[in-house]
């Protein structure tokens, strides 16, 4: 054991309210008590202890005995009687503080030592108000950890988007909003897998350092091992780690994890993001819509208590609906042509195709070819005005190296992208299981790998390999689980993200 040494006194440069807390603590320590005890003996939490007493009437004595444990978050210190109320991890409680209780000296303590934003452990009997709040009368307080910063104002709370980002704690603390959706992700996360588990699928872990990335079209981040020299990547996507477990027997996967794309941040992106990826044998794109389906109502449903949201659509304009009315379906180059007014067929040209994305606005790079822009016609033409729950269908082969190709319309990829308040949230394939096809598509994606698009899929030559012992016919799905708490929250990805990306401050 060491011997505790007392700490400096508190720099002449804190603010105002630093300095006073920072001297309250070095007085503390030279009177020998402990601002950061061990722990104190809590017998229930906050909300249990609600639960148990519900509907008392005014000015009730219970005779229960309880230890609560708390941050100090409203403090009413009057003469011979003081308020508090306390926060744990669960509710708020109010805490009396009386001097027949107490005895002068320690209500005198509590007056002088303990500041908003202390964690304070108090024990005393349940009983209610004079106006009926619940309460514990404190006849034993200790202080458990001294706060050293003053707590935002507590009617404007922490106003600042920006200081809500980078000091989640302090927002967790204040806001209550930012507590809820704390707890709704977790909700979200619980109702996906009991989803997958009421299916027989069974959870798995891959991993996020890969010698090879793939499985998506996106720029990686790029790291060193040095005990055998070469990079690894932080992976882009789980599929080709989960596709090899199907090959080896496990017919029914899924994995909600951390995914890493080396892009910018946005309302809609962040470059590391949890993602839900699942499998499952003799499945197609079209069990996994109904699959989806099931998951997005199911987390509604039991972290909302209702199907019916509301967000704002890509052109600014707050909407709502209501998830269980039927999906819409609409094919790529069925809805590209309806809004064109024109037949878009994968054999139209890519010149055809230009002067049709001149005609309706739509951007496109010269260099690009007939799949990529379909793709920007997509966004641009279809996704933008999908408001409720829409399966974008068939996409062009050529932009879909890891999807069988359509078992009766040529050109086509069976794949499918979820749109909903114009933002994709899910994707699905009717997997691609031929290898030597499947090496043909990758192999084409290297090339343009090698020809300086850092976005290209490499060659995995193991996952090739694994493919040659032969893969059932599969079904795949992927889901942004950080856009499904956005669909459901109607906020943006920096606020259901708890620690998004952000520069450093002072950059």
């Amino acid at each position: 054991m060491t011997e505790q040494t007392s700490a400096p006194a508190a720099p002449d440069d804190l603010p105002e309210q630093m300095r006073v807390r920072r001297e309250k603590l070095d007085r503390l320590r030279a009177a020998g008590v402990d601002p950061y005890p061990v722990g104190f003996p809590r017998t229930t939490t906050i909300a249990d202890l609600r639960a148990e007493h519900p509907d008392l009437a005014p000015d009730t004595a219970t005779g229960v005995r309880v230890g609560v444990t708390g941050r100090v978050v409203l403090s009413r210190t009057g003469g011979k009687l003081c308020f508090a109320t306390l926060r744990d991890g669960t509710a708020d409680l109010q805490v009396m503080l009386s001097l027949d209780k107490l005895g002068e000296e320690r209500l005198a303590d509590w007056k002088r030592d303990i500041d908003l934003g202390d964690h304070v452990g108090v024990e005393g009997e349940v009983i209610t108000s004079r106006r009926g709040e619940l309460s514990v009368m404190v006849d034993r307080w200790e202080l458990t950890a001294k706060c050293l910063r003053p707590l935002p104002d507590k009617h404007k709370g922490l106003t600042d988007p920006e200081a809500r980002v980078r000091q989640r704690y302090v927002d967790l603390i204040v806001n209550p909003e930012a507590r809820e959706l704390l707890q709704l992700r977790s909700r979200v996360i619980r109702s996906i897998r009991r989803t997958y588990e009421d299916r027989g699928y069974i959870e798995v872990e891959t991993p996020m350092l890969q010698p090879i990335h793939g499985g998506a079209n996106a720029r990686p981040f790029v790291t060193h091992i040095n005990a055998y020299d070469i990079d690894l990547y932080l992976r882009i996507a789980t599929e080709l780690y989960l596709k090899r477990l199907v090959v080896g027997g496990a017919e029914k996967v899924f994995e909600i994890n951390r995914n890493f794309r080396n892009e910018g941040a946005d309302a809609t992106h962040n470059p590391e993001f949890t993602a839900l990826e699942s499998y499952e044998a003799y499945g197609d794109y079209g069990t996994q819509a109904e699959l989806t389906r099931a998951i997005i109502l199911n987390a509604a449903q039991d972290a909302l208590g209702t199907t019916v949201v509301r967000g704002v659509d890509a052109h600014g304009k707050e909407q709502e609906i209501d998830l269980a009315e039927p999906w819409s379906e609409v094919t790529v180059y069925g809805g590209i042509s309806e809004r064109l007014g024109e037949e878009v067929t994968p054999e139209t040209t890519v010149e055809q195709l230009r002067k049709l994305a001149d005609a309706a606005g739509v951007p496109y790079e010269q260099k690009w070819g007939h799949g990529q822009i379909v793709l920007e016609m997509v966004e641009r033409l279809l996704e933008e005005n999908a408001v409720a729950p829409t399966f974008i269908k068939d996409y062009p082969v050529e932009v879909s190296p890891l999807t069988r190709q359509h078992r009766s319309l040529p050109g086509v990829a069976e794949k499918w992208d979820l749109v909903i308040f114009g933002t994709e949230l899910a994707t699905a394939y009717s997997e691609l299981i031929d290898p030597v096809e499947q090496r043909a598509r990758l192999t084409a994606q290297s090339l343009l790998a090698a020809g300086g698009d850092v976005e290209a899929m490499q060659l995995d030559e193991d996952f090739l390999r694994a493919l040659e012992y032969a893969m059932p016919p599969t079904g795949g799905m992927g889901l942004g689980v950080d856009r499904l708490i956005m669909l459901l929250t109607g906020k943006n990805i920096r606020e259901t993200v708890l620690f998004p990306l952000v520069k450093p401050e002072g950059v």
